[in-house]
Formats: C-alpha cells, structure tokens, sequence
C-alpha cells in the first residue's frame, strides 16, 4: 500500500524548505487567510498564480501536489456547475432547456480559484517541512498541546490503522470474500470496521502505557533547532507584503470603478 506521506520531499533544496519553520506557518497561515476572503475574481486569479508560483519555487514534484489536490477538485467542481445551474442573473448560455447565469459562473469560479489557492498554499507549506518539525514548530508557537499531540497521533497511527486495515481485507479476501451490494456483503464490512475500532482502542492504550512508562510528557521533542536568521524576516515580509499591496490595488480598483 501507498501511504501519503505530506513531508516526502521535505529535504529537497530550496528557499521555501530552508525558510525557519515558525515564519514560514506564521507566513503561509496570513496568505491562505488573506486569499479564501478575497470577493474580486481578478484578484483571485492573481492570488491563485501567486500560490503556484511559491509552489514552483519551492521545487515540489507537480505530481506530488496535484495528486493531493484531487479531493479537493472532486469537491469545488459540483460546486461551481451548481450554482452555475441555481444562481439567479444574466443568462449566458442555455443547456438542454436549463440557464446558465453570468452570476452563478463567477461565483463559482470564484470559489474555485480561493479554494484550490489555499489548498496549493498548505501543501507547499506542509511540503516542505518534516512532520516532526512543523509539530514542533506549532508548539513553539503557542498552539494548545492538546490539539498538537492529536494532530501528531492522528498522522502517525493512520497509517497503522490502514495497515491494519487492508491486511483484514486481505485476509477475508483469501477466505473467498467478495464484496457486493448486499445484505451480507454490508455486515461483513460493518463486522470489519468493528473489529478495526477493537484493535485501534486496545493499540491506543498499549501505547498510551508504553508512553507514560518512558516518561512522556506531552511536549514534542526534537533535535531540531530553530534560528531565525535576516533572510527569513525579509522573506515573511516580502510574502505578505506582496499579498497585501495585492489586496489594496484591488480595494483602490474597486472604489475608482
């Protein structure tokens, strides 16, 4: 099985991989804030080159990234054709008896580019770090240690549990099951899925014990050390600087027109 490892190429080479961990969630965290509240198609089409071009520059695979982003094109897509279909206005074209609206289209559209825009700013900022070091990043800035120690188990023991997963199928596979829309087909699913929840409660405490008797605190720990050097200010800054002079011509756009 293929696991989806978000920081598989976390030691490439490049300004935004060796950009301080800390800055770089601060900086990527502003940018997807400032694009998903953007209300102007324009500048959503600028914000959505711009989120490229960070993702270029970082030297990630595109496969890697677009990969990634299919759930996120199988959800945004319905949702553009539906309110090109629903939305109410100026009737561009018509299909098969049914209006398609000017307004519904850039609304749509809109959505589309903050969406698939924040989406490519996650996982170059996720993509370039090791998981390890953005966990400790986020728990040197502040982030509550519950929601760091879930997010830390929650992508480690994933993998596990799909593991664990896929060896039950396996196995009921060998013994000739086969899976179909029917009653028996479902209960067997369902006895599956109550089997995985069994196992991963019982590995959970395992773990949680093996934890306590190592004398776990609930702080990460890492050999990682951080240092903010010049270069990463002025990267911040030019970043978000970029982002808001964007932002602002669109704003003086808006009030001239």
């Amino acid at each position: 099985m293929e696991y989806p490892e978000i920081d598989k190429y976390a030691s490439l080479k490049s300004p935004i991989h060796k950009f301080d961990p800390r800055a770089k969630i601060l900086t990527f965290s502003s940018l997807i804030f400032l694009f998903v509240f953007v209300d102007d198609i324009l500048l959503a089409t600028i914000n959505l080159i711009f989120a490229f071009t960070l993702l270029l520059i970082s030297r990630l695979p595109l496969g890697f990234v677009f990969d990634r982003m299919k759930p996120v094109f199988l959800f945004v897509l319905p949702i553009l054709v539906i309110m090109s279909l629903t939305v109410e206005g100026s009737e561009l074209v018509r299909i098969c008896g049914v209006a398609v609206s000017y307004e519904g289209v850039r609304y749509g559209t809109l959505i589309t580019a903050r969406a698939i825009a924040a989406v490519t700013l996650a996982l170059t900022m996720l993509g370039t770090m090791r998981f390890d070091t953005t966990i400790k990043a986020l728990y040197m800035l502040k982030v509550p240690g519950t929601l760091v120690q879930m997010m830390m188990f929650t992508y480690r023991y994933i993998f596990v549990l799909l593991y664990e997963f896929s060896r039950m199928r396996r196995a009921m596979s060998c013994k000739g099951f086969v899976l179909k829309a029917n009653r028996y087909a479902l209960s067997m699913l369902g006895n599956l899925l109550g089997m995985l929840i069994v196992k991963s409660y019982e590995r959970a405490l395992r773990v949680h014990k093996s934890m306590i008797s190592k004398g776990y605190t609930g702080s990460p720990g890492t050999i990682t050390q951080f240092n903010m050097a010049v270069k990463d200010y002025v990267l911040a800054v030019s970043i978000i600087g970029t982002a808001i002079l964007l932002r602002m011509y669109s704003v003086i756009l808006s009030v001239v027109s």
